[in-house]
């Protein structure tokens, strides 16, 4: 049998991990209105990328206009109730100074006048009260993101505890995976090592790489930003998130993907081509001259 001789290599050696990660957005916020009323229009395309403080509904805002009319027909009312009370306050000071009348009669326009004072904060109160009723009315994106399917059609009568869509904020986006014990001890080692406190505090200092279902390796690096506060007794795993860059929206929620981070380095190790372990998978020997250092 062909004998085949390779030199082996002493060097250090980055050891990989790779673990099954789940996308998810960065924000996922519930879109539901303030007030309750019916759906009269959808200002958005399902699935279209909208921006923070964009209509994506808007609700029946007639009963919430009339709603302000009253509130500040009741301010004005309450202005001339005020107007009218300091007036005779004014005009009966100097009376009950030179005792034309009674103290009492100074003491209940000076009550008159407080009162009024506090009728007019709680008119005011009202209108911008009525105010905001009205502008939310208008239902808006609270976040820059995805917006999904509409969960409730124009014509519904909605409420506070309806949800009529989701956005998903997808840049950057995060991808959540599961690590064992021995696997956070040895990224927790080697963020040490590299002067930060903890897995966490890290950064850059563990880069992530995702593989995308496809096979193909997602151009953009990740790093961690979420490590769960407790190993999960039934799996014997720890949850961690990491954060990707998305400027392009290819990632969505609910994909899968491979992660993958070096978790330590072998020191000094002894390697050999990759050749060299081929071919003794074939029909060769091969002998291994190991380096001169460790003979």
């Amino acid at each position: 049998m062909p004998l085949i001789v390779v030199a082996a290599k002493q060097q250090n050696v980055p050891v990989y991990r790779t673990w099954v990660g789940t996308l998810a957005g960065y924000v996922n916020a519930q879109i539901s209105p303030e007030v309750s009323g019916y759906l009269i229009h959808q200002d958005y395309r399902e699935g279209s990328v909208v921006h923070k403080d964009q209509i994506l509904f808007q609700i029946d805002p007639r009963p919430f206009q009339a709603d302000l009319d009253r509130a500040q027909g009741a301010l004005q009312q309450v202005q001339a109730q005020l107007q009218l009370a300091e007036i005779n306050l004014q005009r009966d000071r100097p009376l009950a100074q030179a005792h034309a009348i009674a103290q009492s009669q100074l003491d209940n326009d000076v009550q008159q006048v407080a009162a009024g004072k506090a009728s007019l904060v709680s008119a005011k109160a009202a209108v911008e009260t009525a105010k905001l009723n009205l502008g939310f009315t208008q239902v808006r994106s609270l976040v820059n993101g995805i917006a999904g399917l509409a969960q409730i059609q124009v014509g519904n009568l909605v409420s506070p505890s309806s949800v009529l869509t989701t956005v998903s904020q997808v840049n950057p986006i995060k991808v959540y995976f599961g690590i064992s014990e021995q696997e956070y001890l040895e990224l927790s080692q080697r963020a040490k090592a590299s002067g930060k406190s903890d897995l966490l505090n890290s950064g850059n200092a563990v880069p992530l790489q995702l593989t995308l279902a496809n096979g193909e390796v997602y151009p953009y690096k990740g790093h961690i930003v979420f490590v769960d506060r407790a190993v999960d007794p039934q799996t014997g795993t720890l949850k961690i998130a990491g954060s990707f860059p998305n400027p392009h929206n290819l990632l969505r929620p609910g994909q899968y993907g491979n992660i993958k981070a070096k978790t330590m380095e072998l020191q000094n190790a002894i390697v050999v081509p990759q050749q060299a372990v081929n071919e003794v998978q074939g029909s060769y020997q091969v002998a291994v001259v190991p380096p001169k250092d460790t003979i």
